[in-house]
């Protein structure tokens, strides 16, 4: 019985010294210390990794979600309030959030529901020949051209192009960003 207590007694004292290390952390994120950030996650990628994992399945996703909200944590650093929680609760919300939000947005476009397939020819057909834009757009590699397409001329998300496409999330925003730069520069 002793040894339960005290073994009990043990991790509580480490979970403290935890996330008194990870508040410390956070207070020199929020004064724009990169190495504080670099210790956060060396010290909870692995287990953030495994907690959206299970949301999510898919490693990329979960990956993706991690980094996030590793962006999200940079950013909002000065928002934690030690008075109002833990850091290590604060941190997990962040990534837990993310990974739901992704989870969601992943889960928003669902094939079998549709009539008709959706393409991005069937909105280029529809485009004047001598159009800019078609014209434009035509210049742009698919599937890159076909993102950009379907994300505005079908109103499909990033989420929904994700799940659609079979790749991560990244990615796609990754193509729609390059995508409108080229468009951009062509139609200047």
């Amino acid at each position: 019985m002793t040894d339960a207590l005290d073994a009990r007694t043990q991790s509580s004292l480490l979970d403290h010294a935890r996330n008194a290390q990870l508040a410390a952390a956070l207070a020199r994120c929020a004064v724009g210390d990169r190495s504080a950030l670099q210790m956060i996650y060396d010290s909870e990628s692995a287990r953030m990794i495994g907690v959206t994992r299970r949301i999510l399945i898919r490693q990329d996703l979960a990956e993706e979600a991690v980094h996030d909200a590793f962006v999200r944590i940079w950013q909002g650093a000065a928002g934690f309030d030690p008075q109002r929680g833990s850091a290590i609760g604060w941190l997990y919300a962040i990534v837990r959030n993310r990974a739901l939000s992704i989870y969601r947005s992943e889960h928003r476009y669902d094939p079998a529901d549709e009539i008709h397939e959706i393409t991005a020819d069937d909105a280029m057909s529809r485009l004047p020949e001598t159009s800019a834009l078609r014209r434009c757009l035509e210049a742009i590699e698919r599937p890159r051209r076909d993102v950009v397409v379907l994300a505005y001329a079908h109103g499909m998300s990033h989420g929904e192009l994700a799940g659609r496409l079979k790749v991560p999330l990244g990615t796609v925003k990754s193509w729609v960003r390059r995508s409108l730069i080229s468009l951009q520069e062509c139609m200047g």
